[in-house]
């Protein structure tokens, strides 16, 4: 208990000062081997990190011929892969019913929407941007409206 009352009073500074010239070299020395260490083995050790990913984004484009098709487009958004769709082949129902089933997945998984040119639509899953808005030059010949 006695040892513990005099550290205390060594903390606060209210301890002998023999005590405290017998404490500080002690600090001091093992101070100087992990600076030798640290000098001998190098400076401080990084985390190395590869700027350069290979990994590659690819894009997926789709030309529908029936509604049966928007399954596979909504399962390349789930697997993280823009998709672009033309929507030219289909008729204005069945195009109109693809548009409604995508915009519900998009946002299921927190997508993005982008009408690019007339029937022709980017899908974005969460992970890629798109910048740019196309919908003031196509608001008036879209074959949907933006409104």
């Amino acid at each position: 208990m006695g040892n513990f009352m005099n550290k205390m009073m060594n903390v606060m500074g209210l301890g002998d000062e023999e005590e405290k010239a017998e404490e500080t070299p002690v600090f001091e020395s093992k101070r100087r081997e992990r600076e030798d260490d640290s000098s001998m083995f190098g400076s401080k050790k990084g985390k190395v990190v590869n700027i350069h990913t290979t990994t590659q984004l690819k894009v997926v484009v789709i030309q529908p011929t029936s509604y049966n098709d928007a399954q596979d487009v909504a399962d390349h958004l789930k697997n993280k892969k823009p998709v672009v769709v033309n929507l030219e082949r289909l008729e204005k129902d069945d195009a109109r019913k693809m548009v409604d089933f995508l915009s519900g997945a998009v946002y299921a998984l927190d997508g993005s929407m982008q009408k690019v040119a007339n029937g022709i639509l980017l899908l974005a899953p969460y992970n890629v941007g798109i910048m740019g808005d196309f919908s003031s030059e196509l608001k008036s010949n879209g074959i949907f409206d933006l409104d």
